[in-house]
């Protein structure tokens, strides 16, 4: 008998009135609902599905039949366990065996019994087509100093089956107690973050973001919401997992009504790291980059030093401050100079580098380097004060 094309079922068991008990594989009509279910979401390959049934037994051996025809379950996945008898007889019952019938998607098992009565089972096993996925709200303050950020919980069933009212666990957060419809797709808030503090940033880097004009030099210049995902920041329960994050800005009206500014794919974020939000590219601030020097000096042998001089000639047409971030790839420099040697890069900083306070020590690696300009809000007249920086670098050993 199944229970909605997957069920757990009843049992059986009889004594023949003439001589003894023979056994036989029985499908009530009438078998006992779920009494708990509770589906894990936290492995992203696998879905564990528990449930628990009252099941009636009788003195002996009894059967078990566990079908899911058109389910997709992992047959090798399924776990039957006994978890106490039910009502004040102490009946003392024992899993005996389990086969497979052939060419069935069902197995039995044969579970013995000291007395008539009622036991408590639990029955696990890994469920496909029953999948999650995440997805994000950031609503930014108007002045973007701080957003306040929904996550969601989407879950999709396909799987062939419904469930009453469901344990579902994402693997982090709170247990959401939902029932569970056939196809159906549902959407439920897990948590709800506000005063995260954010900071708004604007990128170029020639190797990530590429040029906006390159006839012309000028770069892309992204801009970004970065917020970190840790307790000072009013986050940090948990790892950030992987979803798509709508952004909004609330107006500056006493409605504070919100403007949508467009989404993005919000990475896989650890405690203690930083999501990215993307929110297109800026069209105020402008960057020109040229080489300004490439002189070859032979050291030994084949063997020479390149000494480059990267200029970036920036405006700011904004009507406030901001700080850009310039980011470069010294490999990337030496392949765009030279041509690419498949070779590890060997450089140094030369003097004529105009970065004030150098390259950011956290964040910079030794192939890839991120430096920091504050740029003055526009003028009166709407000028824009142009900028020059400098990166000199003396890339070594080259042949």
């Amino acid at each position: 008998m199944r229970i909605n094309r997957m069920a757990t079922c009843g049992i059986i068991a009889g004594l023949l009135a003439c001589t003894q008990a023979a056994q036989a594989r029985i499908k009530l009509i009438t078998l006992p609902v779920r009494e708990r279910v509770e589906i894990q979401l936290d492995n992203p390959n696998a879905t564990l599905v528990e449930e628990e049934r009252i099941v009636p037994l009788v003195k002996g051996e009894n059967q078990v039949d566990f079908s899911w025809a058109n389910t997709q379950i992992d047959a090798e996945s399924i776990v039957f366990r006994v978890i106490a008898p039910v009502g004040e007889k102490n009946l003392d019952v024992k899993v005996l065996s389990v086969s497979y019938p052939p060419n069935e998607a069902s197995l039995v098992w044969s579970v013995g019994s000291s007395d008539s009565g009622s036991a408590r089972v639990r029955i696990s096993y890994i469920l496909g087509n029953l999948g999650k996925s995440f997805a994000y709200r950031a609503v930014a303050s108007n002045d973007e100093t701080t957003l306040t950020l929904s996550q969601y919980l989407r879950l999709q069933n396909f799987a062939n089956e419904e469930f009453g009212s469901t344990g579902l666990w994402a693997g982090f957060g709170k247990e959401f107690m939902r029932p569970i419809g056939l196809n159906e797709t549902k959407e439920m808030l897990m948590a709800k973050f506000a005063q995260v503090p954010v900071r708004k940033t604007y990128t170029c880097d020639p190797q990530e973001f590429g040029y906006i004009d390159q006839p012309q030099n000028k770069l892309r210049v992204p801009m970004h919401y970065v917020l970190k995902n840790d307790k000072t920041d009013n986050l940090g329960a948990a790892a950030l997992p992987f979803g798509k994050v709508r952004i909004f800005i609330e107006g500056n009206g006493p409605e504070k009504a919100t403007t949508f500014l467009g989404e993005d794919w919000g990475k896989f974020t650890p405690i203690d790291d930083e999501m990215k939000l993307y929110l297109g590219v800026a069209q105020d601030i402008v960057v020109k980059r040229t080489i300004e020097r490439n002189n070859n000096t032979r050291v030994a042998g084949n063997l020479s030093d390149q000494e480059v001089i990267v200029k970036y000639e920036i405006e700011n047409f904004k009507d406030k401050p901001v700080t850009l971030d310039v980011s470069e790839n010294v490999r990337a420099i030496r392949n765009e100079v030279r041509g690419d040697t498949n070779r590890d890069v060997q450089w140094e900083l030369g003097k004529e580098t105009t970065f004030e306070g150098g390259p950011d020590k956290e964040k910079s690696t030794f192939e890839k380097l991120l430096f920091h300009v504050d740029l003055p809000a526009r003028g009166k007249d709407g000028k824009a004060e142009k900028i020059t920086q400098k990166l000199h670098l003396i890339i070594k050993n080259e042949w």
